[in-house]
């Protein structure tokens, strides 16, 4: 009998040791594929480890930017900073989505996201501010872009999306890697945080009324990152006018931070 499905290990139920066991299956599909990655398995190592490295060169950006605003700001922007490198099961499972068959090359040229980094903002201005300050770099390529904060997704969404490309220098070549950026406040992203785990969650009981709870949160969390943004502002234009102490030992402590 023709099976659509065929596993990872075969599918089987019966006793071992008197105990019930049964191995889970896997799309056809993907299991084929699955076992082209296999045989492809130094490249893809080494195409993941490009990707791994193209991350790193996102966030040392990041972290630099981080430091700069501190120093001519007198705030950090970022709150943090978090990466991943897409799994194998995902980028087999999106491949097959796309109806693109698995091969080094077709992950490097129609997957985007294989790495991706999470940039978490304090205020939404200083949102724009690194995007604008990481796409104007001479090295950065700025592919393509999606404000979900002025153009909230359908659920409620909102983060500012970008896919750049990156030199990436090795010992004998450099190539240009694909990573995706996303910004977002702290409060879009404790959204976020819950919308997915809601998403990836098999039976949640009331899902109907948890999602409607949830599209009424990110408006009242865009109104509150608005009137957060603006307490800042109020608060720093009403600052004292500093001292000449004040002013001498703020700029020791800006010395000593930038050398840290």
């Amino acid at each position: 009998m023709n099976n659509d499905f065929l596993p990872i290990n075969e599918e089987h139920t019966g006793t071992e040791n008197n105990q019930l066991f049964m191995v889970p299956m896997v799309d056809k599909g993907i299991f084929e594929q699955a076992k082209k990655m296999a045989g492809t398995v130094v490249e893809y190592r080494e195409l993941r480890m490009m990707y791994s490295c193209a991350i790193k060169e996102i966030r040392t950006k990041f972290d630099v930017l981080n430091s700069e605003f501190n120093v001519r700001y007198q705030r950090n922007p970022i709150a943090s900073i978090t990466s991943r490198l897409k799994s194998s099961a995902s980028i087999l499972e999106k491949l097959s989505r796309l109806k693109v068959p698995f091969s080094v090359e077709n992950v490097n040229e129609h997957l985007h996201d294989v790495a991706g980094i999470r940039v978490i903002c304090y205020y939404v201005d200083d949102i724009y501010r690194l995007a604008h300050a990481l796409a104007k770099q001479d090295d950065i390529t700025v592919l393509n872009f999606k404000d979900y904060i002025k153009n909230p997704k359908p659920n409620g969404y909102r983060s500012y999306h970008l896919i750049v490309s990156v030199p990436v220098f090795f010992s004998d070549q450099t190539r240009e890697m694909k990573v995706e950026v996303q910004i977002r406040t702290i409060a879009m992203d404790f959204w976020a945080s819950l919308e997915h785990q809601l998403k990836y969650k098999k039976e949640v009981p009331d899902q109907a009324e948890i999602v409607s709870q949830l599209t009424d949160c990110a408006t009242q969390i865009s109104q509150i990152d608005t009137q957060m943004y603006e307490i800042r502002n109020r608060i720093e234009q009403a600052e004292d006018e500093p001292t000449e102490e004040d002013l001498l030992l703020e700029k020791l402590r800006r010395i000593d931070l930038a050398d840290e």
